[in-house]
């Protein structure tokens, strides 16, 4: 059984830090890559860059660019630490719109296949000769 800290604040008074909402969230592994990405500005609040420190509450509106998904979710509770995954998930909602555009990307990458995917470990004999061939040429 989850502890009162793991289940979701949802009272509309509540405030939070960002960094620590997107961990607890789990958008992000640790805080300090939540701040970092904040930083960069891969987390906008109401379309503006903050600083990881900004107060964030539930109804508050979030754009969010990680990786190669982006996200635009609207904080629906608020957690004072990172508990399960269906706990984080109640965290916030997704947009309907930020969800389907997530699903296309993630179809387009699944054909486009890698340049990486053909490289099995190291260069053979006749493969290391065409690289010294190429390059010393």
């Amino acid at each position: 059984m989850p502890t009162d800290k793991a289940m979701p604040d949802t009272g509309r008074g509540g405030k939070m830090r960002l960094d620590k909402w997107l961990w607890a969230a789990r958008f992000f592994k640790t805080r300090s890559l939540a701040s970092q990405a904040i930083e960069q500005g891969c987390a906008k609040l109401a379309g503006e860059r903050v600083k990881p420190a900004r107060e964030i509450g539930p109804g508050d509106r979030l754009d969010l660019h990680i990786g190669d998904a982006d996200w635009t979710v609207t904080v629906r509770a608020l957690s004072m630490q990172r508990g399960p995954a269906p706990v984080a998930q109640a965290l916030y909602e997704e947009d309907p719109a930020s969800h389907v555009r997530r699903q296309q990307q993630a179809s387009e990458r699944k054909l486009v296949a890698s340049p990486a995917a053909a490289i099995k470990g190291r260069p053979t004999k006749r493969d290391r000769r065409l690289i010294h061939r190429f390059t010393d040429e």
